[in-house]
């Protein structure tokens, strides 16, 4: 029985949901058109997270945003009904890959081959080595004087921290090469708000709370994960990604497919300790490879 006290609660709770500037019950994922449109969904929310407080927040807001997770979630669930869960693959790396780096290139080669054969491709969804796999998804189809284009064309603002001509470029080369065939998902954070999110991504599940959006990444690509080049929180997935292998928690292992020979060698040599780990039966069922070419990462992984 609701007592008196209680339903007041719940009409203050109703009250402040209508006033957040977010849907808090959505339905289905976002898009980039969305986001991006002309009310500026997308800056409109970060803004309200970072005044209503990023890690601490009143009891309403924190209510509100765990339903917003709670209705995307399903609303992605309902979305993954539609493919087979060993055609999701995965990409990892850093943000801050330029567009003009021969990794951002090869990346983009490469979501366009797996893409190309039928996978649907995952990342964060912000920029760097993600938007080059939403680039190369969106470019699927294509041929390769395409991509050198659209690189070009991407090559006046290199990095997000150009701002608003990061947007106006990507949203240019989505009007030279218009497509309707392809999807990719991305799945980025309002936490991480300041990294724009990518406007390649046809499809978008964006979070409050980055562990879920995290932790939903490495899940649901069974078709195995690239890591390319990057940091702490590429260092962080790699290990989160060989737990669930070494565990088969999900009932299979995934391929690790590391791209960057130097990188993953010799700069951050996380591939030969996973390898000693495997020697020393430490970790199991990990299947891994390591290489410079997106030929053979597409031929790693099975497609």
């Amino acid at each position: 029985m609701i007592s008196v006290s209680d339903f007041h609660i719940i009409e203050h709770f109703a009250d402040y949901l209508e006033g957040v500037p977010y849907d808090t019950t959505p339905h289905t994922l976002y898009t980039p058109d969305a986001l991006y449109g002309n009310d500026k969904y997308d800056a409109t929310v970060y803004a309200h997270f970072l005044k209503t407080g990023k890690h601490e927040c009143g009891e309403e807001e924190m209510l509100a945003r765990a339903l917003h997770d709670y209705c995307m979630d399903r609303a992605l669930k309902e979305y993954l009904g539609h493919y087979d869960p060993m055609k999701l693959v995965g990409v990892m790396g850093g943000h801050g890959l330029p567009r003009t780096d021969a990794m951002y290139r090869e990346i983009v080669l490469l979501a366009k081959a797996l893409t190309e054969r039928q996978a649907v491709m995952v990342t964060g969804g912000g920029p760097g080595a993600m938007e080059a796999t939403h680039l190369g998804a969106w470019l699927a189809g294509q041929d390769d004087a395409a991509v050198d284009e659209a690189l070009q064309m991407l090559s006046v603002a290199p990095t997000f921290k150009d701002a608003d001509e990061w947007l106006q470029t990507a949203q240019a080369v989505r009007q030279r090469f218009p497509q309707t065939s392809y999807h990719s998902l991305g799945i980025p954070t309002w936490l991480y708000g300041h990294e724009p999110t990518t406007p390649f991504a046809t499809d978008i599940a964006k979070y409050f709370d980055n562990s879920i959006r995290e932790d939903t990444i490495l899940t649901i690509a069974y078709g195995g994960i690239v890591f390319t080049p990057g940091s702490a929180g590429t260092m962080q997935e790699i290990f989160q990604e060989a737990v669930q292998n070494h565990y088969l928690t999900f009932g299979i292992s995934s391929p690790m497919v590391f791209l960057g020979r130097q990188f993953w060698t010799k700069d951050i040599p996380v591939y030969p300790f996973l390898e000693q780990m495997m020697r020393d039966n430490k970790y199991k069922n990990l299947i891994l490879s390591l290489t410079d070419s997106a030929v053979e990462a597409v031929r790693a992984l099975g497609f």
